[in-house]
């Protein structure tokens, strides 16, 4: 039996959520019945390149300057479709979603759509085309409960919007205590300090200037305490000069981006999320299966994962400030912290485990291809 072959589309291939779902996704597939194709369009943006070629993705650069250059290529996409006969295209987040609209009226292709976020969250501008443009499509997935309801809201498809929940490759995050205090020694010169995290996109919406004033009043009474948070992005300058405003230039560390996150989040006791909004953040799930305890804000999908007190600690989306109570309730109790860690981890197996999002996913494959041959 011929494979069926997906060809996923993507604005970018830097260190972000989705675009870390994809490398994981390709790994957990039957690769036996699926071939896996990515197009991509920024060229600066391409650290996931070589994973996902490791985990079995071909992957080609379609260099665009803009979000009206990326929608010019769609003939050229349409090329790469008929040249490499491929039977689904799968896109993620919304310029590669328009361009796949257009591909679809192009090509005829089955057009699948992830949203991984909530309408609402979107430049104005980004809403109405999708707004105009969503029934254009075969069919679309929302990562979560929350997102799938703005779905409905906003735009009032016309299209089935199924829910697949993201998952996180459990047997592949699993923590190595042994080198996580070897990082700690490395970075921070001492191996028993409590270290709290966070892996984001340096965007508003992740609040990391908050974040730090939060770290700040923990630290206060915790000296003990120190941070580090991975990644990049358009904010960075703003929040390195907040940094140093509150003086935890000594005690926060930024590293930038990193590829592979494993040997931080076996260095990580907690994950701290002060975010606006979310989708149903990859980081969160991969802290989680790593037995990172987790204290966060319940924005997006987080209040489907995170249980208050029950798989860690949240407060509500306006009331960050409100996080230094757990978190100075795990500090002032650490063996709390290895406890939700625990529970953080049976959450990841028992209801967001990568095999069952790729079974969901390959479960949908199968039907688009089915009824378009």
């Amino acid at each position: 039996m011929a494979k069926i072959k997906v060809l996923h589309i993507i604005k970018s291939l830097g260190r972000g959520g989705a675009e870390m779902l994809l490398q994981e996704t390709i790994k957990a597939h039957r690769l036996d019945e699926f071939e896996f194709h990515c197009i991509y369009f920024l060229p600066w943006k391409n650290q996931m390149v070589q994973g996902i070629e490791d985990a079995g993705g071909k992957v080609t650069l379609f260099s665009a300057t803009n979000n009206i250059s990326l929608l010019l290529k769609a003939r050229k996409i349409a090329a790469y479709i008929k040249a490499h006969q491929i039977n689904i295209v799968h896109c993620h987040l919304p310029w590669a979603g328009f361009v796949g609209r257009i591909v679809h009226k192009m090509t005829g292709k089955p057009v699948l759509y992830t949203e991984h976020n909530k309408q609402e969250r979107y430049h104005w501008i980004t809403r109405l085309l999708n707004k105009m443009t969503f029934n254009f499509q075969t069919k679309a997935i929302a990562v979560s409960a929350d997102v799938s309801a703005s779905i409905q809201k906003k735009i009032r498809p016309c299209i089935p919007v199924d829910v697949i929940l993201n998952g996180v490759n459990t047997t592949n995050f699993i923590r190595d205590s042994e080198g996580g205090k070897a990082l700690k020694k490395n970075k921070f010169k001492n191996e028993d300090i409590v270290l709290v995290g966070n892996i984001a996109v340096f965007r508003f919406q992740k609040r990391l200037k908050e974040w730090i004033t939060l770290f700040k009043s923990a630290h206060e009474k915790h000296p003990q305490l120190r941070g580090c948070v991975l990644g990049d992005g358009i904010l960075k300058q703003e929040i390195m000069q907040h940094l140093k405003e509150e003086g935890m230039e000594n005690y926060i560390h930024f590293p930038g981006l990193q590829t592979n996150v494993l040997p931080w989040l076996s260095a990580f006791d907690i994950f701290m999320m002060t975010s606006s909004f979310e989708g149903l953040p990859i980081a969160l799930l991969e802290a989680m299966s790593m037995k990172c305890a987790i204290v966060s804000t319940d924005a997006g999908g987080i209040k489907e994962v995170i249980r208050d007190r029950i798989d860690g600690f949240t407060k509500p989306v306006n009331a960050w400030d409100e996080l230094l109570q757990p978190l100075d309730y795990l500090l002032s109790n650490p063996t709390e912290i290895s406890l939700f860690g625990e529970k953080a981890r049976q959450r990841a197996e028992q209801s967001f485990s990568m095999q069952k999002m790729v079974e969901e996913t390959e479960r949908l494959y199968y039907s688009l291809y089915s009824k378009s041959v």
